[in-house]
């Protein structure tokens, strides 16, 4: 291994690198209270990631910032 490999950062299964300046926020992202919480970063860049090109964008994960209060 070369002192100038970096190893560090997220990579796809086949090993290519993944530049998160690259993967689009959807729309839903945006409403979404997960959005910019740093300890989700991850987890949804590479939902995004593997969406990415599809037609329509699906996170299980979702959660509105807005919405119903209460019970």
């Amino acid at each position: 291994m070369d002192e100038n490999d970096d190893i560090s950062g997220i990579y796809n299964d086949d090993g290519t690198k993944i530049n998160p300046a690259l993967i689009s926020k959807p729309s839903l992202c945006l409403t979404c209270k997960k959005d910019d919480m740093e300890e989700e970063e991850i987890l949804c860049l590479l939902t995004r990631n593997d969406q990415a090109g599809e037609k329509e964008f699906k996170c299980f994960a979702y959660e509105p910032k807005f919405g119903k209060t209460g019970k």
